[in-house]
C-alpha cells in the first residue's frame, strides 16, 4: 500500500544544506498498522508529510497503491496533533464537512456520520461546538472527520501528543477499537515507545539525523489488544529492545553535537 524507496531529503538552512533523511526504504502492507519511532529531529514527520503529499523527496520515490505521490489526496487522510476543527461548526457539521463539499447525498453521509460519531464515543454531542469540548473529545471529532471520508490510508502525526496521560490512554484504546472496525492502512508517528508497541503491528525505529530505518520490529502480541497488554512479559521485552535502540541513537546525536 505504501512504498518508500531510496528516499533522501535535504532542506536549505541559510547557505547550508541539511540532510534530514538518508536512503529510506520502507514498505507498509495493506491494512498494516505501522509506527515510526525515533529521537527528536530524526525526520519522522518529514517522512509522513511525503506520504501525505505535502512534501517531496530530494531523491527516491514515494508511492501509494503503486502510484507516485505527487500531491495530497482524500485516499490518504491525515490526523495531526491538533485537530484544527472549524470553531463555528458543531460536531456533526465538522464531521460531514468533507462529504458535503464533495457533493455526496446528504442522506448517505448523515447516516454514516451518525454511526461514526457513535463509534468514537460522541453520541449526544452532535450539536456541541469545539469550544465546549475537552481536548480528547476534539481529537475524537478530528478522527471521525477523517473516517467519514473512508480513506485507504490513515496518516497520524503524534495525534495524542498534546493530551494528558489519562486522556491519551483512553484515545489509544479508542484507536485500537476503531482500527478493528475499519482496518485502514495506518502510518503512525510518535515519540512514545509504549504507544507504538500497543497500537502497531510493526515499529520502525529511526536513527538520529540524518534519519534512516535502524530496525523494523514486528509486534507479535495478539489482537484485539487492550491497555492491559502493556504489563505482559512480551510487551516489556519489546519495550526494553526499542528503548535500547532509541537510547543508542540519542547518545550518538548528543556526542556528535558536542
Amino acid at each position: 500500500m505504501i512504498e518508500i524507496a531510496g528516499v533522501w531529503k535535504e532542506f536549505a538552512k541559510g547557505e547550508r544544506r541539511v540532510l534530514a533523511l538518508q536512503d529510506i526504504d520502507l514498505q507498509v502492507a495493506p491494512q498494516e498498522f505501522a509506527a515510526i519511532l525515533g529521537p527528536s529531529g530524526c525526520g519522522k514527520s518529514t517522512l509522513l508529510n511525503m506520504v501525505a503529499g505535502f512534501d517531496h523527496p530530494t531523491r527516491g520515490t514515494v508511492r501509494a497503491g503503486g502510484e507516485a505521490i505527487l500531491e495530497p489526496s482524500p485516499k490518504r487522510a491525515v490526523v495531526f496533533q491538533e485537530p484544527a476543527l472549524f470553531p463555528w461548526y458543531s460536531v456533526m457539521e465538522n464531521v460531514v464537512f468533507g462529504p458535503k463539499t464533495q457533493g455526496q447525498p446528504a442522506a448517505e453521509y448523515r447516516a454514516r456520520a451518525a454511526q461514526i460519531i457513535e463509534q468514537v464515543g460522541l453520541k449526544g454531542f452532535e450539536a456541541s461546538y469545539p469550544a465546549e469540548l475537552s481536548g480528547g473529545m476534539r481529537q475524537r471529532v478530528g478522527i471521525a472527520r477523517v473516517l467519514i471520508m473512508q480513506p485507504e490510508i490513515l496518516l497520524m502525526d503524534e495525534p495524542f501528543g498534546s493530551l494528558d496521560a489519562q486522556t491519551r490512554s483512553l484515545m489509544q484504546e479508542l484507536l485500537l477499537q476503531v482500527w478493528e472496525r475499519h482496518h485502514q492502512t495506518v502510518l503512525f508517528v510518535t515519540h512514545d515507545i509504549e504507544e507504538a508497541l500497543l497500537l502497531a503491528d510493526r515499529v520502525c525505529v529511526m536513527t538520529a539525523r540524518p534519519g534512516r530505518i535502524k530496525k523494523s520490529i514486528q509486534v507479535r502480541i495478539p489482537r484485539p489488544r487492550a491497555i492491559e497488554v502493556t504489563t505482559s512479559p512480551e510487551f516489556n521485552d519489546l519495550r526494553r529492545e526499542v528503548l535500547a535502540l532509541i537510547r543508542e541513537e540519542s547518545q550518538r546525536a548528543a556526542t556528535e553535537a558536542a
